[in-house]
C-alpha cells in the first residue's frame, strides 16, 4: 500500500472502506461461530457435570467470541469515523476557516461602521450645542435667579473666568486642531 495515497480523499476512502468491510464479515463470522459452539457445548456433556455444567461453560466459552463480534464491529465503526474525521478535520477546515474569517471582517465592518456614525452624531451634537445661543429654547419655563446673584456686588464675581471662558467658540475646529495636513 502507498502511503501516500493515504493522504488524498479518494485514498483514505478505500482504505476506511475496506478495512470496514473486513471488520463486518469478522464480527458477522465470530457471531456465526459463537452460537455454533454454544449449541454444540451445550449439548456435549463432560464426565462429571453436575447439572447446569454445560450450560454454564458453552456461555464462558461463547462470552468470549461474543467480545470479538462485538470489537469487530466498533472497529468498523471506528474506520467509518476515521474516515469522517479526516474529511472534517483536514479536507473541509480551510473552507471553515475561510468562512469563519470572512464573517469575522463582516462583524468588524459593522462595528467600525457604528462606531464611526456614533463619532459622527456625538460630533454633530458637540457642534449644534456649541452654535446655539444661550437663551432659553421656547417653550421651556425660563429658569429665575434669585436677585443676589445677578447684583453687581456679589462676592463670586470677583474671581476671574476659567480658561477659555473669555470668548464664545463657535466651531468644533476652535477645540481641534484642524487638519493641515502636518
Amino acid at each position: 500500500m502507498d502511503i501516500n495515497a493515504l493522504f488524498t480523499d479518494e485514498g483514505l476512502r478505500a482504505f476506511t472502506a475496506t478495512v470496514r468491510d473486513q471488520h463486518v464479515r469478522d464480527a458477522q463470522q465470530y457471531g456465526q461461530i459463537a452460537d455454533i459452539v454454544r449449541s454444540r457445548l451445550q449439548q456435549t456433556p463432560i464426565d462429571g457435570d453436575r447439572w447446569m455444567a454445560k450450560r454454564l461453560r458453552a456461555w464462558k466459552v461463547a462470552r468470549q467470541l461474543k467480545a470479538m463480534q462485538k470489537a469487530s464491529t466498533e472497529a468498523a465503526a471506528k474506520a467509518e469515523a476515521l474516515y469522517a474525521t479526516y474529511v472534517n478535520e483536514v479536507l473541509e477546515l480551510p473552507q471553515r476557516r475561510a468562512v469563519a474569517e470572512a464573517k469575522r471582517l463582516e462583524r468588524k465592518q459593522g462595528r467600525q461602521a457604528a462606531v464611526g456614525a456614533a463619532v459622527a452624531g456625538s460630533l454633530n451634537r458637540t457642534v449644534t450645542a456649541l452654535n446655539t445661543p444661550q437663551e432659553q429654547p421656547g417653550g421651556t419655563v425660563p429658569q429665575v435667579r434669585p436677585a443676589e446673584f445677578v447684583a453687581p456686588d456679589n462676592p463670586w464675581q470677583q474671581w476671574p473666568m476659567a480658561a477659555g471662558g473669555e470668548r464664545p467658540t463657535s466651531t468644533i475646529n476652535d477645540y481641534f486642531a484642524k487638519g493641515d495636513g502636518k
